[in-house]
């Protein structure tokens, strides 16, 4: 038997899960309601809330998978990428939590968290998972990347986003809008009373498989800012058509490469997986073009899509068995890459 703590504080969601034998028997998040009046994260105050709640989360994490401490055998935690003050706190969370109980540490790294997170099994609840190698399409606030999984711990990016990422174009672009944060989510539900084809705006043409997201949202910007001269009441009078147009851009983007990136591996195993995978627009365009290019799809389930501790306690498991520990000496790091 092999029982895992795992810790996500990469950003302004604390979170704790509890895994045994790969089966996650709890996963707790408390979210920060208090970065909505700021139009995004604020990096001191999702700090401070991380304090507040990274012990009560971790208790009600230990509580509802009904285990005692003395049963945890290893801390898998995340390490980075993400802001490095919240992630202070969980690094330095679980290196007190191994002291005192002399368990090993595990480091985890966010983004392969959340291709991981197809792995994520259930009490009671059956679960598909891809089989080695398959495509992933990681979408996040802050990343966006084409990666190929040739299994549980060895992952090759073959694109990535050169500048913005797609959840940040849609959280700015909300925030253009005046909608309040995060915009992602909200820009989805406007939408899908919206027409798509209404508005046009800029698709970058960038070479091989990478990204690019900033040309978009400065077209975005200077649209709205024309049309408001003309009429103040623009984007009250056009908001689902605005909404709607944007989001199938986005997913139009995203889609293009990843058919590529298919077709250039041969690979028809497809997940996608970060915050941004939950859309709508993007989900139902996956499976529309796996419906014509015979891919089969994985996409986790929207409460291990979000930030979450089960990614990375499932991601600590696969670690804990191939022996992939860390020592007390390891420190957060808020930029990385995938390797």
């Amino acid at each position: 038997m092999t029982v895992i703590l795992g810790i996500e504080s990469s950003c302004d969601d604390t979170s704790a899960a509890i895994l045994k034998d790969g089966v996650v028997l709890s996963n707790i998040i408390a979210s920060q309601k208090v970065h909505e009046a700021y139009g995004g994260v604020v990096p001191e105050l999702a700090s401070r809330a991380h304090q507040q709640n990274i012990i009560p989360v971790v208790s009600e994490a230990i509580r509802k998978a009904g285990i005692g401490i003395q049963d945890i055998h290893a801390i898998a935690y995340t390490r980075g990428p993400g802001l490095l003050g919240s992630l202070l706190v969980g690094t330095s969370f679980a290196k007190g939590f191994a002291i005192a109980n002399r368990i090993p540490m595990i480091e985890v790294n966010h983004l392969q968290a959340h291709i991981l997170a197809n792995f994520i099994k259930e009490p009671g609840v059956e679960s598909r998972q891809p089989s080695f190698p398959f495509l992933t399409l990681l979408v996040s606030g802050g990343n966006s990347q084409l990666i190929v999984v040739h299994d549980y711990l060895d992952m090759e990016m073959i694109g990535q986003t050169i500048d913005d990422a797609a959840g940040e174009a849609f959280d700015k672009c909300a925030k253009v809008m005046g909608l309040p944060y995060p915009g992602g989510p909200v820009i989805d539900r406007l939408a899908k009373t919206g027409n798509p084809d209404r508005f046009v705006f800029n698709k970058p043409q960038i070479p091989g498989l990478d990204y690019s997201f900033s040309g978009l949202k400065t077209s975005f910007l200077y649209f709205i800012r024309d049309e408001l001269k003309k009429n103040p009441d623009f984007i009250a009078e056009n908001l689902n058509d605005l909404c709607a147009s944007l989001q199938k851009t986005v997913v139009d983007i995203l889609l293009t490469k990843l058919k590529k990136a298919a077709r250039q591996t041969g690979i028809r195993q497809i997940a996608i997986g970060g915050g941004v995978s939950a859309n709508s627009a993007l989900q139902n365009a996956v499976h529309k073009e796996a419906e014509k290019s015979g891919w089969e799809v994985f996409i986790p389930r929207l409460g291990f899509s979000l930030d979450n501790a089960g990614m990375v306690a499932v991601t600590g498991y696969y670690k804990f068995l191939a022996g992939q520990f860390v020592g007390l000496d390891a420190i957060p790091f808020a930029r990385t890459i995938l390797e």
